[in-house]
């Protein structure tokens, strides 16, 4: 048999590694969006009871942890990236009680809990600004980024908020801009201050003293920002039109990230993943730079170079390769088609009348590539973006940009768990429209459909955490996005997994020639346990399909 190579694709198991040391690698974690997962006290907002009412859902879906975007107690001006408290929960989702239930409870049924970690940032009514706020002698001024004006009273530098306008915010009390890279209600703090950065190590130990499993870190590259404050020089870039080179993706910031992984190795089990937010999106070599050397700085981090890709199979797997080609030997990839600020991947990927047997060509793609995958709530049933009014916009982002851009809530509409009023999600008045479809796309009707996407990502999660080739093996393609299909082996020791995908509505032929015994393990469209001699076989529109390979002839 023909064997293809690559070798940042072959890592093999580190010497005394084992499945439960590293689940982080090995298992599947599943995004939830608090304010939409389940509504338990009928406020319309959904809230940690309502989380841990659905861990049997969960449980059965068999994914291994939950990451939880913010529940900090927040103003809520950017829903929970603005955190007013880090050590206490926001009463619209609980309390400490609660959360500390959720985590008993996740951990009975062997789900672990990673919170979210907003830390570029504070809330401009936390503590730690107001002290700060007060005078420039205040002793945490130096807890927060802030400088003179410029001429005639102008900001520092040119730096640009993410959300539009000056990223500086001017301070007529005490005489001086302070910078937030977000709304102005949201101050950076200062890495490079070390009292700073102790306080931010006592909350991360705080939480996995309370048992928490590990972290999503919110936007890690921008953590540190240039000593001197330099200009970004000119792009063509239309979002900016600046080069983001200083106020953020400086090389210091790798030595916070090795002292944090110092941190998180004195407790067993533990990880981190970081958000790599870049502009242009997407840009795999920077990720890949905060593995470190793949064991000394964060345990993933996102590449979201798939999430803005369209439907096709040549600039998808373009993204896999490059993602993969700069993982270091010991370092590890994540892989993700959605989350809670982008479109979702079955809305993204289109297809009208084709999008569910896309979603199960991506669905397929997702859970058998190497890697950690991470899902979002409602993606396993196939939930589109919500189309909204203006009245109805509540991110600030849509609010600003309304109807050029309709910001973040599209993708953020309560999981729809019935046909029932409200999808089952709520019996109060529910905090954001649901998507028009709940009454065919939701959790009751999908497990009551055996052929159903919900299923489908039901038998794919069982196959991967069966074989090993599928969770730990190494990743070999062979047909590489050309006429609509990618394909490759995933294999592990003896063990050889074959996977398909054609992206295109057409019928198609492969013709690889693999002699072998093979069988089909799952597919969309081949019957369950059909043997070929050899991997030369027709496959329909839209396929996806999955063999093992038995033996020589």
């Amino acid at each position: 048999m023909k064997k293809i190579i690559h070798r940042s694709h072959n890592s093999k198991p580190l010497k005394n590694e084992d499945k439960k040391s590293v689940w982080w690698k090995y298992g599947i974690i599943y995004q939830i969006y608090p304010r939409s997962f389940y509504d338990s006290n009928g406020d319309g907002v959904g809230d940690i009871q309502g989380i841990i009412q659905k861990l049997d859902y969960l449980s059965e879906l068999s994914i291994d942890a939950i990451w939880l975007s913010p529940v900090n107690t927040s103003p809520m001006y950017d829903f929970g990236y603005d955190i007013l408290d880090y050590r206490e929960i926001d009463p619209i989702f609980g309390n400490l009680n609660d959360f500390h239930q959720l985590i008993e409870g996740a951990h009975k049924k062997n789900i672990r809990i990673i919170m979210d970690m907003v830390m570029n940032h504070t809330s401009h009514l936390h503590p730690w600004f107001i002290e700060s706020r007060k005078s420039a002698n205040s002793p945490k001024r130096g807890w927060y980024i802030w400088a003179d004006p410029g001429r005639n009273k102008r900001p520092p530098n040119n730096w640009r908020s993410a959300f539009g306008g000056s990223a500086w915010e001017w301070d007529e009390k005490s005489g001086q801009y302070y910078l937030h890279s977000f709304l102005k209600q949201q101050p950076d703090v200062n890495w490079r201050n070390e009292e700073l950065k102790a306080a931010m190590f006592d909350i991360i130990k705080y939480w996995l003293n309370a048992g928490v499993d590990g972290f999503r870190l919110d936007v890690v590259n921008w953590f540190i920002k240039d000593r001197h404050l330099r200009n970004n020089p000119f792009s063509l870039i239309p979002h900016h039109f600046q080069k983001l080179r200083y106020d953020r993706n400086r090389k210091s910031v790798h030595k916070i990230f090795r002292e944090l992984r110092t941190v998180m190795n004195s407790y067993p089990e533990r990880m981190t993943v970081g958000e790599v937010f870049t502009m242009p999106p997407g840009d795999p070599s920077l990720s890949a730079s905060y593995l470190g050397k793949g064991d000394d700085e964060l345990h993933l981090a996102f590449d979201f170079s798939l999430m803005y890709r369209f439907w096709s199979a040549r600039q998808i797997y373009k993204c896999i390769s490059r993602w993969y080609s700069h993982i270091p030997e010991r370092g590890w990839p994540c892989n993700v088609l959605s989350n809670h600020d982008q479109p979702r991947s079955i809305t993204r990927f289109g297809g009208g009348n084709e999008s569910k047997k896309r979603a199960r060509v991506a669905a397929m793609l997702l859970l058998t590539l190497k890697g950690t995958p991470f899902i979002y709530y409602g993606e396993e049933i196939g939930m589109k973006n919500t189309k909204l009014k203006k009245k109805d916009i509540k991110d600030p982002v849509g609010r600003l940009y309304w109807p050029l851009y309709t910001g973040r809530d599209p993708a953020r509409s309560p999981m729809q768990w019935s046909d029932e009023t409200n999808a089952g999600f709520t019996k109060g008045d529910i905090w954001l429209p649901l998507c028009n479809d709940y009454k065919e796309t939701n959790v009751r009707k999908e497990s009551e459909d055996t052929y159903s996407l919900l299923n489908f990502y039901k038998r794919l999660i069982k196959l991967r955490k069966e074989h090993k080739a599928l969770y730990m093996g190494s990743w070999e393609p062979v047909l590489k996005g050309y006429d609509g299909i990618i394909a490759y082996f995933r294999k592990f020791q003896d063990e050889t997994i074959f996977i398909v995908l054609n992206f295109s509505n057409k019928r198609k032929k492969v013709q690889l020639h693999y002699r072998g015994q093979w069988k089909v393990l799952f597919s969309t469209h081949k019957f369950i346990h059909e043997h070929f001699i050899e991997l030369s076989f027709k496959i329909s529109p839209y396929e996806a399909t999955m063999i093992k390979r038995l033996g020589d002839l």
